[in-house]
């Protein structure tokens, strides 16, 4: 079990990665393009809406509830029902997001003033409303496409669902370099989103029609499996997008802040899904499948096991990553982005949003690890619980930090959202741990001291050799020297970790173990 794992994980690990190093390409041109301004502006809070649908619909609740139920089917059912309940699913899958793409569409300029509500009067209102009626679709198709991609993976089939966010990135670079056929410029993005859906929906089908799932969909909301999805799905809809309902949240906020907000926190927000998509997606993704499958045999023992093998990866590298993001955050801002339309200026206000937003890379790996273990066991009330409470803690810290940062003229409110939302995450993955010790399913045994000795004196070794190598960041230096300067600080910080956590005795088999 322990090598599928780890041979599951290093693919989608390494596709995820590549689609990532692509992701911050992609943002490089972008905002080297258009700048952190009011076009850009519009476009993101454009994408993040059907984006926002996207990750709460098919990759969380959708694929949370769907995958369990589907492994169930699998291992109990023969392979005609578990055609049958993908067709029906299909169907009805693609009913409601076509209902659901044709209302935001018809009604985008409500949506976006509930959305951005600080656009409102300003010509990023016009222009944020033409590009959701041209981006919204995508949710169809990306939808479709994490459908699929979920029912390979629960086919141990993990390589194309992860290649497919690949096709976005290269989308969207071909766009930028093509804005100046398009009037605005900025509507170039929307149709390079566009595509991708399309694309990264079409390279799914071979595989599946390979493993002789790829069915005509049917609409059928009686099937039993399909009311037992849905019957999950809803309760789930909240609790596994609690984190991007808080960052949307922050959206809304932001679009009340001055010009740029927008743009400087989603520029924090992507660098902190490099490692995010590096460790903490690629274990999520084959984890569910695992558990829901070593649920259905009772394994009790072998069901804990897989979440403290994952906790262990997981704080190896989240906490680390973290770390590096803190201090790193100026000279990455300046190394990666102070191009062309990005000035030094946004570069400072996106690392203070990115040192403010540092904390949520481990609290979101672990609320990966941890929200599994309740929707294999088809419990979706307990993160629900718990996300209603995160959600709250980020609303009112969010309102209460902003008036401080106001109060004491601090021109970064941006700063004060990005906090909160740390926070709240926090809060988050604290109690899903707490849910889960307190019911029996999981808690850390007595190896974590050792581990945790490991782990302080690795990062302390690295926090310090950052540190003090920081001072000798070339800021005024051209880009490619910033860029090498930044690799060589990773390159000191990753040797320094590795170094001493050998020192301290831990052996990388010991991540062989469950």
């Amino acid at each position: 079990m322990a090598r599928t794992l780890w041979k599951s994980t290093m693919v989608v690990s390494a596709m995820t990665m590549l689609s990532r190093v692509l992701g911050l390409v992609r943002d490089v041109v972008l905002l080297n393009i258009f700048g952190a301004g009011g076009l850009m502006d519009a476009f993101l809070v454009a994408f993040k809406i059907p984006n926002f649908f996207r990750r709460i619909t098919a990759e969380g609740a959708f694929s949370q509830a769907f995958i369990p139920v589907l492994t169930d089917y699998k291992n109990s059912r023969p392979h005609q029902e578990v055609q049958l309940l993908i067709a029906r699913v299909a169907g009805s899958l693609t009913l409601i997001l076509s209902i659901l793409t044709m209302i935001v569409v018809l009604a985008a300029p409500l949506v976006i003033y509930g959305f951005a509500p600080g656009f409102h009067g300003s010509p990023k209102f016009d222009l944020a409303v033409d590009l959701l009626q041209l981006t919204f679709p995508y949710l169809l198709l990306i939808s479709l496409t994490a459908f699929a991609g979920s029912v390979l993976n629960s086919y141990s089939s993990f390589a194309t669902a992860a290649f497919a966010p690949v096709l976005l990135n290269l989308c969207m670079i071909g766009a930028a370099y093509l804005s100046t056929h398009f009037e605005p410029p900025i509507m170039a993005l929307g149709w390079g989103v566009m595509a991708a859906g399309l694309l990264q929906l079409l390279i799914q089908l071979p595989e599946l029609k390979r493993k002789n799932l790829l069915i005509m969909p049917q609409v059928n909301f009686q099937d039993e499996g399909v009311k037992r999805i849905f019957t999950l799905m809803l309760p789930a809809l909240f609790g596994v997008s609690v984190t991007q309902i808080n960052l949307l949240l922050n959206t809304v906020w932001a679009s009340t802040m001055q010009t740029g907000s927008v743009s400087w926190m989603y520029t924090a927000e992507r660098l902190t899904e490099l490692p995010l998509g590096l460790i903490g997606v690629a274990i999520a993704t084959v984890i569910l499948p695992s558990l829901s499958a070593v649920h259905a045999s009772k394994d009790d023992a072998k069901f804990r096991e897989l979440i403290d093998w994952a906790a262990k990866i997981i704080i190896l590298v989240g906490i680390p990553a973290t770390l590096a993001m803190l201090v790193l955050a100026h000279p990455m801002m300046l190394a990666l982005f102070q191009h062309g339309e990005f000035t030094r200026a946004d570069a400072y206000m996106s690392a203070l949003a990115l040192q403010a937003m540092a904390g949520n890379i481990l609290a979101f790996m672990l609320i990966k690890i941890f929200a599994p273990g309740f929707y294999a066991r088809q419990d979706t009330r307990t993160p629900v619980r718990i996300g209603l409470i995160s959600v709250g803690v980020n609303i009112v810290l969010s309102a209460v930090l902003v008036g401080l940062f106001k109060w004491q003229q601090i021109a970064a409110e941006h700063m004060a959202l990005s906090f909160a939302s740390t926070v709240a995450a926090m809060v988050n993955a604290v109690m899903l741990y707490q849910a889960l010790k307190r019911q029996g399913i999981y808690q850390f045994g007595p190896h974590w001291r050792r581990l945790a000795g490991c782990f302080l004196i690795a990062n302390g070794a690295m926090l310090a050799g950052l540190l003090l190598a920081l001072p000798y960041f070339p800021a005024d230096g051209g880009q490619l020297i910033r860029i090498l300067a930044l690799i060589g600080l990773c390159v000191l910080g990753a040797g320094l970790y590795a170094v001493a956590l050998l020192a301290t005795g831990f052996r990388p088999r010991e991540l062989r173990h469950g």
